[in-house]
Formats: C-alpha cells, structure tokens, sequence
C-alpha cells in the first residue's frame, strides 16, 4: 500500500514538484538571457552614440578650421604681419573652441608634414580630421598649459597590466589641418582639442548618452571615459568623495581584447573598483595604430538586484502555488488513498485469524467503491466456510483424541505389564544371584575376619608391625560386606536404609585411588588428576566408594591396561546450584553412539561372560538418591567420559 500511495504520490506531483521547477528554471534562463543581451545591446547603442558624438567633434572641428581657412577674414587677415596673424588665429581659436590654432608655412608644413599624416595630407590638398597621440615635447611646443593640462599620475588600479610608469604626459589630440593658398600665405592651417582633461567633452557625452549626470541611491548610474592606450585621461567614472578616476588603468582582459586584438568589448568589465556593463571601443590615429579606447558602461549593481529580486518573486510565487496546490491535491487524493488503505488494514485483520473484520460502507461511488463491497462479500463467503470447516475439523479432532487417548491409555498399560513382566524375571533372577552371593561370599569372608581376629589375640603385641596390613584386611572385608549389602539393596530396596553423610570428593578419589592401585598397576597406566576447590557433598562415603570405583575399573579395562586416565575435581553449576563434579576420562575406544543412552541400563555389559551389567546400573541409582546426576559422553579426540554431579551440601542435612 505504501508503494502503491508513493507511486501515485511521484505521478501526481512530479510535474509539478520537479517538472515545472525545470521548466520554470529553463524559462526563467532564457529570460535571463535575454536580460543580458538586452543590456548588451542597450550598452552597444549607448557605444555607437558616444562614437558618433566623437565622430561629430572631429567634424566640427575639421570643417570649422577649413571654413576659416577659406573664408574672407582669413584672407584680409593674411596680409597682416605675423604677429597680427598670430593675434586673428587667436581669437578664431576661441570661437572655434579649438586648444591650439596655429598657421605653418609650405616649408615648416613640408617638416611637420613628415611626423603628421594629417598636416602631409593637407600639403596636397586634402584637409583631414584624426586622433593623434602628442608627447609632452610636442605639446609643451604648443603650449606649456596644454603639457601641463595633459600630465596625469599614474593610478595602481585592480586587474590592470602592471607596469614601471608612474606618469602619463602623453595628450590625446583631436588633431586637425587644411591648406592654405591665399597669396603671399601658401601653407597649412593646423587646430586641435586636447582630449586630456576634456571634462565637458566627457560629461557631454555621458549627458547624451544616459541624459542626466545625476545619480541614483548615490551611486552614478552611467559613466564615459576616454583612453590614452589603457589609461583614463578623461572620464566621469568616480573613486572617492567625487574625484574622478584620472590616472587610472583598465583592465588587463579588456586592454588585450580591445587595444592588443582590436575588438569591441560588450560585456561586463570591472572598471576600477566595481562591475560596470561595458562597452570599449578602439580609437585610431592617423597612422592607422590602436592608440585608445571609448568607453561607456552603466553601474551593473542596480540590474543584478532587478534580476535578483525577479528570481525571488518568480520562485516565491511558485512555492506560494505549491503552498496552496499540495494540500488540495492530497486532500482530493486522499479519497483514492484512504479505501485502499482501510483494504489493506482489513486483510491484514483477516490474515491475523480476525475472520469477522470487514471494509465497511465507502464513500466513494467510484470503481473503488465497487471492488470495496465486492471485497466484503468475498470476506463473508470466506467466514462462512471457515465456520463450516473449524466445526468439522473440530468434529474430528475430537474423534482422533479419543481414539488416541484409547490407544495411549491401551499402550501406557501394555507398556507397565511389560516392564513389570521384565522387571519381574530381572529381581527373580537377582535375588537368587544375591542369596548365592550372600552364601558364597559371606562365609569366607566371616572365616577372614575370624582368623584376622585369631592373629591379632595370638600375636597380641607382637603384631603391631603388621597391624596396619591387618587394619586394611579388617577396612577391605567390611567393603566386600558393603558390596554384597548393596547388591542385596539394589534387589530389595526397601528392605535397606541409607545415612548420608558430609564428605570431600577428592579425599574419597584418593582412598578410591588406593583400593584400585593393584588393577592400575597391572597395565601401563599413566593416571593425570586436576583438583580444584570444590565444596563437601551430602552422600554414604561407601556408596560414592563404590561408584568411583567401578568408573575407574571400567576405564582401566575400556583401555585394555594401556591408555591415560584423567580425573578431575571441581565446583561447578546445575539448573542454578551449586555442586561438585568428578569427571573419569579414558583414551579407549569410547561408547557406541546407539549405545550412549542404554549404558546405565541394568544387566548391560561390554564385557561378555566377564561382567554382569549391573555396575553403572547400581551407580546410577546410588548417585540419584544422592540427588545427584551421572551422564556419559564421548570425546571429540577419543575415549569415554563420565561426569558425577552431587549437589552441595546443605546444613539441615549436615543436621540430620
């Protein structure tokens, strides 16, 4: 259901969540784009009206100083000295708005004709108009006020080529001549306007082309600047406090592509200490060389803001659209949604045994409202023949159990008449091996004893040397008279009584160790024993005797007198108490795994016509009313192990 809800989910909102994003993205690019080539394009018409404008000057200037040297006051003017000459120009220089007016004879005309294109061009009679770069020298000639109006120090100004200069003295020339023939006058008339410091040529242009000087938000708007190569000698572009930023340097980009590759700049530029939209165009001289630039360009700020602000509003109205857009939607969803999720609770219900859960009454009309009711009627379809099928499997579910409980009942019997036919024949057959044992065996035994007892009165002090031989003998009839005591227990029960009593394992594993000293000998027995501390355990020292012996003896002969033993001692848990556990271990062949749990069976035996199987039966019972456990396992490098387990002792039945 989750998935189903997500894929809905991703189809529905996708296009508007991710589609339209990219769209509105794609669109907005575009737009911005466009923003940007109409800035281009605003700066690119901003750049031809600055040139026109300075194409203009040079036209007024060439035809006002061709006007005046073919006008009739020139000629009158002509016949004066020199001096008075000199005296007519300057005044006609005022007029003309020209920095320099000034007339040369054929002869100097000829020599200033071999620096200055435009002066060889008016020798011949063809007057013309260029751009000239003068030196300092050439323009203190003219006028030291002019040189002086033209020296500019050098400003270290960001991005700019570097360089070792600190000065420009160099002027940009609107340089002007025309021939002169008027009798007794055949030369050149030469005039010009200094660019350097040309502040109302400058400011002109700015007021053409953005139509105002003032500024906006304190910063200029829009800026003019004429280059002498890379530098500003003349501009409105600001640095501080209302200084313009004479002196300083264009970039290095914008100085290779404009002055080095004689291109046109139309993009953004960083003019002295912020980004302008640019346009930079190359100015040439006479000599057809790349000797300046134009430039006009509007503050970049005030459009970045505009384009940000665009973005914000545009992306801001878009999430306002998904703000409202999405909740509706899931709202109209959540009617497809919500019966497909109350579909997937009830089957989840259904399928947890709760048979009687059901979709319900469903708003929709739709198609889903239809497979919700159809649904319904398959639940109780499904109920209903559930119901039919649990009162038949209970039906016979009762049979089978009382026909099972018959037959467990039948068997249960079966099985006690033969474990007490077998349990029967095996204590018929016991007590008549016991009263034999007893016969045989207690006879002897009382004929040791007695002669024991003879020797000792016979010998009277003089069998103090073998006093502890005749003390064994004495300690080895009375457990020759406690086997044949347990034998008759483990036949007759209850016609014996058991006193437990609080020992130490391990002293028991040594006396044990002693009595069997005569079968380990015999063999090459190697015998490894591993004590720890370990706590007394409640139990007759002769029964635990006897069990401890008859481990040790099976594993001697499992070993067949060649092998290792291993004994070990130590405390130890079961079910949550606390015990001791005496583990006997052999290298020999180890039990038969089918016969691993049919070892502590009565009259079981490996030995055959050797044992009567009754050793580790009789252990068995006697660790088990001891409370205790005695299991057998085979090792994973080879040999049997048994483990005793005897529970520790406790105070009340030390009491006891």
């Amino acid at each position: 259901m989750t998935s189903v809800r997500l894929r809905l989910l991703i189809l529905a909102l996708l296009p508007l969540v991710v589609l339209m994003p990219l769209l509105l993205w794609l669109a907005v690019s575009r737009w911005a784009a466009n923003y940007d080539n109409l800035l281009i394009a605003n700066v690119e018409s901003d750049l031809r009206i600055a040139e026109q404008y300075l194409a203009q000057i040079m036209i007024t200037t060439g035809d006002g100083v061709e006007a005046l040297a073919t006008s009739a006051a020139f000629r009158d003017a002509a016949n004066l000295s020199r001096g008075q000459l000199d005296d007519f120009l300057e005044r006609k220089r005022e007029e003309l708005a020209l920095d320099f007016l000034y007339y040369l004879p054929r002869g100097a005309a000829q020599q200033a004709g071999s620096k200055w294109p435009v002066i060889e061009s008016a020798i011949h009679g063809r007057g013309g108009t260029e751009i000239d770069i003068f030196s300092g020298l050439d323009l203190t000639a003219i006028d030291e006020d002019l040189a002086l109006r033209a020296r500019l120090s050098l400003i270290e100004t960001e991005a700019a080529v570097p360089t070792d200069r600190v000065v420009e003295d160099r002027g940009m020339v609107v340089h002007t001549a025309t021939g002169v023939s008027v009798p007794g006058r055949i030369g050149v008339l030469v005039g010009g306007i200094l660019l350097n410091r040309n502040l109302d040529f400058i400011d002109t242009i700015n007021a053409l082309v953005y139509h105002s000087e003032g500024t906006e938000n304190g910063e200029r708007q829009g800026t003019a600047t004429l280059f002498l190569e890379d530098v500003r000698v003349s501009t409105n572009v600001r640095l501080f406090e209302g200084a313009r930023a004479l002196g300083t340097r264009v970039s290095a980009v914008v100085r290779n592509a404009v002055l080095d590759e004689g291109q046109t700049w139309l993009n953004r530029a960083f003019v002295v200490n912020d980004w302008y939209i640019s346009g930079y165009l190359p100015l040439i001289d006479s000599r057809d060389q790349r000797v300046g630039m134009l430039y006009v360009g509007y503050l970049e700020a005030p459009f970045i803001t505009a384009k940000r602000g665009a973005y914000i509003l545009i992306f801001s109205a878009f999430a306002a659209v998904l703000a409202l857009t999405i909740p509706l939607f899931l709202r109209l969803a959540g009617g497809i949604f919500s019966p497909l999720e109350r579909m997937t609770l009830t089957m989840k219900r259904v399928e947890g045994g709760q048979l009687d859960a059901r979709i319900g009454e469903v708003a929709a009309k739709d198609e889903i409202g239809e497979v919700a009711a159809h649904l319904d009627e398959l639940l109780d379809q499904v109920q209903e023949r559930d119901r039919a099928l649990r009162s038949w499997a209970d039906e016979l579910n009762e049979r089978v159990e009382d026909r099972t409980k018959e037959l467990r009942e039948t068997n249960e019997k079966l099985e006690a008449t033969y474990q007490q036919l077998v349990m029967s024949e095996k204590l018929a057959s016991i007590g008549e091996i016991t009263a034999g044992v007893a016969h045989e065996i207690n006879n002897p035994v009382a004929v040791i004893q007695g002669n024991v007892d003879v020797i000792r009165e016979t010998l009277a002090e003089a069998a103090d040397p073998v006093a502890t031989e005749l003390a064994l003998i004495d300690k080895q009839i009375s457990r020759i008279n406690a086997i044949v005591s347990k034998l008759l227990q483990f036949a007759r029960p209850s016609d014996y009584g058991v006193f437990a009593e609080q020992i130490d394992v391990g002293t028991v594993l040594d006396d044990c160790l002693v009595l069997v000293d005569y079968v380990i000998s015999k063999g090459d027995i190697e015998v490894e024993i591993e004590r720890s501390d370990a706590p007394p355990v409640s139990m007759n020292t002769g029964e635990l005797q006897q069990v401890i012996i008859n481990l040790i003896v099976n594993a001697v002969q499992a070993m067949d007198n060649n092998g290792k033993l291993k004994l070990s001692v130590g405390k130890s848990m079961r079910d949550g108490r606390i015990g001791t556990t005496l583990v006997v271990a052999d290298t020999g062949p180890g039990v038969d795994a089918e016969r691993l749990n049919t070892v502590f069976d009565p009259f079981y035996t490996t030995k055959l016509g050797e044992g009567t199987g009754l050793g580790l039966s009789v252990s068995q019972t006697l660790i088990r009313q001891a409370n205790g456990l005695i299991t057998v396992r085979n090792q994973d490098d080879g040999g049997a192990e048994f483990s005793v387990w005897l529970p520790e002792a406790q105070d009340d039945q030390e009491a006891a």
